[in-house]
């Protein structure tokens, strides 16, 4: 298994345009993405963000192969179509989920 996580922040000024996007476009889209095997669209909830609104996709693939050849095509496909839609009020920001490996010592400080 191999995950992505796509976070999606907009612009305080943009945020109904970009909500009625998320909910139809952007879910439409990821439901229609072939090589992903599950995916979980959520609005972002952080005392962090104090202005504008962050969204997540987040993909499950099934290889870590299938996720490189969707960030390869995919993902471009997705950013060029958010980019042409909203110019640069939304930004993408990608982070690959890899699981922890195993080490042989220890790895705090201490």
């Amino acid at each position: 298994m191999s995950i992505l996580s796509l976070t999606f922040h907009c612009i305080e000024s943009t945020v109904p345009q970009w909500e009625q996007y998320a909910r139809t476009e952007l879910k439409q889209l990821a439901h229609n993405l072939y090589d992903v095997e599950k995916y979980i669209l959520s609005d972002v909830e952080s005392e962090m963000l104090n202005e504008g609104r962050n969204t997540n996709l987040l993909l499950i693939f099934e290889t870590v192969e299938l996720r490189a050849t969707f960030l390869e095509n995919e993902f471009e496909n997705i950013r060029e179509r958010v980019e042409k839609r909203f110019g640069d009020e939304v930004m993408i920001f990608k982070t690959l989920l890899n699981e922890l490996k195993e080490t042989d010592g220890p790895t705090g400080i201490g």
